[in-house]
């Protein structure tokens, strides 16, 4: 998880994780956080639902994984001001998950929505923590038949692909297996 140079005079200490459902991406995100030797703080998207129980059971596999030790910070929607709440130097913030985050916000306008991509690049940008963002690949199954599905591939899709280059390493995690697209691929 060593860093790399992202441009010529800017250092990143971001990881990118990305991969399908149930293909290992937050155990994985999980490793290099503990391995990261830092205080972690995992920042959960998701909203609990009581209503709804395989929600909860999902959410519940995720907490007992944890460390004890590790803190949790809820945020559904702002994400960017838990990021700098939370980002000291010493730490490391687990995203968990940035399609989750999408989810949340999929109701708002284009507009506003360009403006929260914005922002959260220059909170990723400018946080000194060691930040570990989690992303679901959906582009590769069937195009949605609706356009808020549309919507969701569309608006996750482009987010990863602008968080990308800012991040020292991306992996893709599929069928349990982590591969560093930093090593193995080139940029588009």
């Amino acid at each position: 998880m060593g860093r790399a140079q992202q441009n010529p005079s800017t250092e990143s200490s971001a990881v990118l994780v990305c991969g399908p459902a149930r293909s290992g991406k937050s155990e994985w995100a999980e490793r290099l956080a503990h391995q990261s030797g830092r205080s972690v703080v995992y920042i959960a998207t998701a909203r609990e639902d009581p209503e709804d129980a395989d929600w909860s059971a999902r959410i519940e596999a995720h907490r007992c994984r944890r460390p004890e030790q590790w803190s949790t910070v809820c945020a559904p929607t702002e994400l960017e001001a838990a990021l700098v709440e939370h980002g000291g130097s010493d730490r490391c913030l687990l995203i968990d998950s940035l399609g989750t985050w999408v989810a949340n916000l999929i109701e708002l306008e284009d507009a506003q929505w360009r403006e929260r991509v914005e922002r959260l690049e220059a909170v990723v940008d400018a946080c000194p923590a060691l930040l570990i963002l989690v992303a679901e690949e959906t582009g590769w199954g069937v195009i949605p038949a609706y356009p808020i599905g549309r919507t969701f591939r569309d608006r996750l899709g482009n987010l990863i692909r602008r968080l990308g280059p800012r991040c020292a390493s991306n992996y893709l995690v599929t069928g349990g297996y982590a591969l560093d697209l930093s090593l193995l691929g080139k940029p588009v």
